[in-house]
C-alpha cells in the first residue's frame, strides 16, 4: 500500500548511498575523475570541479538512490549469508546470465537517455579506474557494485552532454 503521508527520506537516502560506497572503498573524487577523463575530449573546457559537482547533483536523483541502494544492499546481504540459496550463489558467482546487476544498473544510466544507456555499456565493458577494482576483486561480493559505479558515471557522462549540448 503506498502511504500518501510517507516523505520520502531524501537526505537519509544520499547519505546511505555515499556512506556505503566509502565503507566499500569507493571515493567519490574517483568516480569523477573518470568522468573528467571521458568527457575532457568531448568538452574541452570541462574541469574536475564541474564534473564533481555533477556527481554530487546526479547522486541526489531518488532513481539512483532506489536502484544504488537495493545494489549495495544485495551485495552486502549476500556477503554476509543473509541470502538464501540459490540466489546467494548466483550472485556471489555474478553468473552471466543473471541481468538483474545490470537491469538496476541501466536504470540509474537512463536518468539523463540514452547517452547514458550507450556509455552505460562502454563503462560496463571497459571498467575503467575504481569500477576495474570491484570487478576483479575475487574475495568479496561485488556483483552489484561494480555494475552500480559504472551506471553512476555513464548518467553524470549523460548529464554532462546535456548541459553542453
Amino acid at each position: 500500500m503506498n502511504n500518501p503521508r510517507f516523505k520520502y527520506p531524501d537526505t537519509k537516502a544520499y547519505n546511505f548511498v555515499v556512506q556505503r560506497l566509502q565503507d566499500r572503498g569507493v571515493n567519490l573524487d574517483d568516480l569523477a575523475q573518470i568522468v573528467y577523463d571521458t568527457q575532457k575530449k568531448f568538452e574541452p573546457e570541462l574541469t574536475l570541479e564541474f564534473c564533481q559537482t555533477a556527481l554530487v547533483d546526479a547522486l541526489h536523483k531518488r532513481e539512483l538512490l532506489n536502484n544504488a541502494m537495493v545494489a549495495l544492499e544485495l551485495d552486502r546481504l549476500t556477503q554476509e549469508g543473509k541470502v538464501e540459496e540459490p540466489l546467494a550463489s548466483i550472485i556471489k558467482n555474478d553468473v552471466g546470465v543473471f541481468g538483474v546487476d545490470e537491469t538496476l544498473a541501466l536504470q540509474i544510466a537512463n536518468i539523463y537517455g540514452t547517452i547514458g544507456t550507450t556509455n552505460f555499456g562502454f563503462f560496463d565493458r571497459e571498467k575503467n579506474g575504481i569500477i576495474a577494482r570491484f570487478d576483479r576483486d575475487g574475495i568479496h561480493v561485488n556483483t552489484f557494485i561494480d555494475d552500480l559505479l559504472a551506471a553512476i558515471v555513464a548518467a553524470v557522462c549523460g548529464k554532462i552532454a546535456h548541459q553542453y549540448a
